[in-house]
């Protein structure tokens, strides 16, 4: 928790979005940028997922660390559309490393200990602390910024990242086995699981799920474009983020719901984020708020189940196929926005909702030992 909790702290998080549109950005121009950041990801994905599976989850960690600080030195120093390029590039590959690595090192963890069942509220717990310390991140960006302006946002977040590098080189990793181990283990091993067609279709449903969260790269612009100062876009959109971590936070007891009450929710999220795009202010941060919380306890429950399914050889590239789906889908939240702003993103929501009934759906769920024909 200490090290998801320092990696957000960064305090260009919930400020470059502004950042880019004060250089002289144009909107399309910031969507490109987002793009560009997905495809990088989309690129970068399975490749990672093998390096940590092969090499060490641990020091992947400590690698994403050290490249997103080096993405935002590049930020402060050649602020302009090729610089955010250049750093978003650095940073999608250091985030494709922590996407595979993270909940494979600590799903393998808790295995050791013979904690499985306790990942979804593991899970459920360091998302809610992701969003959590938005809170001194959003203060600590609000008073940078107006001390020192984006430079200084831009330093002390490259000094945030190092931090958190060199405390994940603290954290414990579980030894693979002799049948895990090797190239050619782990290639039988993630061929033997994605051959399963209930595992298929969980990570389709958790990618699609996971690409929607795409939508908070906007919640400052959806707070400035309602006419609230810049200065106050971090504290006004802190709302959305504590209702998504009280979201998350619940996903434990909403493990226990039926498996078709994941969509149903998902359908609800849809329609306040829909109320949000439509309403006034006031109004509006609350419907995304709730919006953003049920879509965060559906995504929790989602990626738990995706683990329990995954066999320990490939669970770091396994879950960076997911990655991979999710970055493809992020861009589809990056066209919606284009076209429509935040109404097409909660149509593209309604979309998903049958592919989670279809994915994480009873039936699906509780054949983890089918296979199609080798």
């Amino acid at each position: 928790m200490a090290w998801t909790a320092l990696s957000g702290l960064a305090p260009v998080y919930p400020l470059y979005a502004l950042l880019f549109l004060d250089t002289g950005l144009s909107a399309a121009q910031v969507s490109g940028l987002f793009a560009l950041w997905s495809v990088t990801g989309l690129l970068a994905e399975v490749p990672t997922g093998v390096l940590a599976d092969r090499w060490s989850r641990r020091g992947a960690l400590v690698l994403a660390g050290v490249l997103e600080a080096a993405g935002f030195v590049v930020w402060t120093v050649a602020p302009g559309l090729p610089g955010f390029a250049a750093g978003f590039v650095v940073w999608g590959v250091g985030g494709a490393l922590v996407s595979g690595a993270a909940e494979a090192l600590v799903y393998e963890g808790l295995a050791a200990a013979g904690a499985e069942d306790a990942f979804v509220r593991v899970q459920g717990a360091t998302t809610a602390t992701e969003l959590l310390v938005q809170v001194p991140t959003a203060l600590l960006a609000g008073a940078l910024v107006e001390a020192g302006g984006y430079v200084l946002v831009g330093w002390v977040s490259v000094g945030v990242c190092l931090a958190a590098a060199a405390l994940a080189t603290r954290f414990p990793e579980t030894a693979p086995t002799e049948d895990d181990d090797g190239e050619g283990g782990l290639r039988s091993a993630v061929a033997e699981a994605l051959r399963r067609p209930s595992l298929r279709l969980a990570v389709v449903a958790v990618a699609l799920l996971g690409g929607l969260d795409a939508l908070e790269e906007y919640f400052p612009v959806m707070a400035r474009d309602r006419g609230v100062p810049t200065e106050l876009v971090p504290t006004a959109v802190l709302v959305v983020a504590l209702a998504g971590a009280a979201g998350a936070a619940l996903a434990g007891r909403l493990a226990r719901l039926p498996s078709r009450a994941l969509p149903a929710l998902l359908a609800v999220s849809a329609g306040l984020l829909a109320v949000g795009a439509l309403a006034g202010t006031p109004v509006a941060l609350t419907a995304v708020a709730l919006s953003y919380g049920l879509y965060l306890a559906v995504l929790v429950v989602g990626e738990a189940r995706l683990q329990e399914q995954v066999p320990g050889a490939a669970r770091a590239t396994v879950t960076s196929v997911a990655g991979l789906g999710t970055e493809l889908a992020s861009l589809l939240v990056f066209g919606a926005w284009a076209l429509g702003s935040a109404l097409a993103v909660a149509v593209l929501f309604l979309a998903v909702v049958p592919v989670v009934a279809l994915g994480l759906s009873p039936r699906v769920h509780s054949r983890q030992g089918d296979q199609s024909p080798a």
